[in-house]
């Protein structure tokens, strides 16, 4: 299937200013990791505007899992792209990523301060199953345009069945592409060439003394030019180079940078602006961030141009569409994990069961849904308080 890119007219249909609101939004109430970031994206540019249709965000998507970097980050840069080419890739990721900056930095501050995170445990508790419906839904609905074959759907339980037995996600994404491509070439004889483009926490929060914001800039530009994954490789990669290689940071220190990215919305790599803070003060925090979210606009911007002419070659479509159908199967995948983590007892189920009948049959506003999921949050702790 072609897919070329938008004319001047669609363009002009999504304003920046539409394109800021939307994420800056996003980026204040996406809680719950790059798959239910990807899910409330889902919602709002496919079912709610129209911005794109299920098969071009699934092309997206799958682009996105094929380069290093903040997965749901990039897919807010690949969609401002998609909508108004350069102007759009900063606006769009900008507007995603500052809102999450600034709440982990007031985190990174009150650490300075009071040597502890601010609890959040409470908003968590319900919000997290308003997630759970969310990625739900949004897999519900690509489900039919990524699986569009048996084949297809076949490697999509040869995906899920991999993961579980721990085969890396990366490899996996590029596994199934390629067998993909080997099933098209099969079965289309004659084919041409291979065309394949391819909760709080507690410790001592005393900043340590500041470090020269260059080295600091080099180390998180590093990081997001190279890491694949989820936040735990995330974890890896701050432990290796902050901990034990340069000894910015002590142990207890990294995990509360991360238990502070992982509590507030938006994109988990805030972490860097918490630990940036930790080192340098405001000014480290600025770089940090700079450093880690830099490559993401560079890849996307290099690979962003690409996704649609993929759809021109029978032999790098059927690589996207392996691609596509991994993706969704590690979102399943990540989304059994965090429902058996999450809806835990009769309040949390029913938080679940409500807002999957709100979303689905009433189309309420994944932000709203949010909304609702922290005051239900705080409601049970007050009345388990009593």
């Amino acid at each position: 299937m072609s897919q070329s890119l938008p004319s001047a007219a669609e363009e002009s249909r999504t304003t920046l200013l539409e394109l800021a609101l939307l994420f800056l939004r996003l980026g204040t109430t996406a809680f719950g990791g790059p798959a239910a970031h990807i899910a409330m994206m889902q919602d709002e540019v496919v079912r709610r505007r129209g911005w794109l249709t299920d098969e071009r965000f699934l092309d997206l998507l799958g682009a996105t899992n094929l380069i290093p970097g903040p997965n749901s980050t990039e897919m807010a840069i690949h969609i401002g792209w998609d909508r108004r080419r350069w102007s759009g890739l900063v606006v769009a990721g900008l507007a995603f990523i500052v809102p999450a900056m600034l709440i982990t930095w007031v985190f990174a501050w009150a650490y300075v301060q009071y040597g502890s995170l601010p609890s959040a445990s409470w908003m968590l508790y319900g919000i997290k199953p308003v997630i759970v419906a969310v990625v739900l839904q949004a897999i519900w609905a690509l489900t039919p345009k990524a699986a569009k074959t048996t084949f297809l759907r076949v490697l999509g339980i040869g995906v899920v069945i991999a993961v579980a037995f721990g085969v890396n996600e990366i490899i996996v994404l590029f596994a199934a592409g390629l067998i993909a491509v080997v099933a098209a070439r099969k079965w289309s004889a004659g084919t041409s060439g291979l065309a394949l483009i391819l909760p709080a926490a507690a410790s001592g929060g005393l900043a340590i003394p500041s470090i020269g914001l260059g080295p600091i800039f080099a180390v998180f530009l590093k990081i997001g030019s190279v890491l694949f994954g989820s936040g735990y490789v995330l974890l890896a990669f701050l432990r290796t180079d902050l901990v034990e290689r340069l000894g910015w940071l002590t142990e207890a220190q990294l995990i509360d940078a991360v238990a502070a990215g992982q509590v507030t919305p938006g994109p988990v790599f805030t972490t860097a602006t918490f630990i940036g803070y930790l080192l340098a003060g405001t000014p480290g925090a600025l770089v940090a961030t700079a450093g880690i979210f830099l490559p993401a606009f560079v890849f996307v911007a290099l690979s962003g141009p690409l996704v649609p002419r993929l759809r021109n070659s029978p032999s790098a479509a059927a690589f996207l569409d392996g691609v596509n159908i991994a993706s969704l199967a590690l979102m399943a995948v990540v989304t059994v994990q965090l429902s058996m983590s999450t809806i835990l007892d009769l309040p949390t189920t029913l938080i679940f069961v409500v807002s999957a009948v709100l979303l689905v049959w009433l189309n309420v506003n994944s932000t709203w849904l949010v909304a609702g999921g922290a005051l239900a949050g705080w409601l049970v702790h007050e009345l388990a308080a009593r």
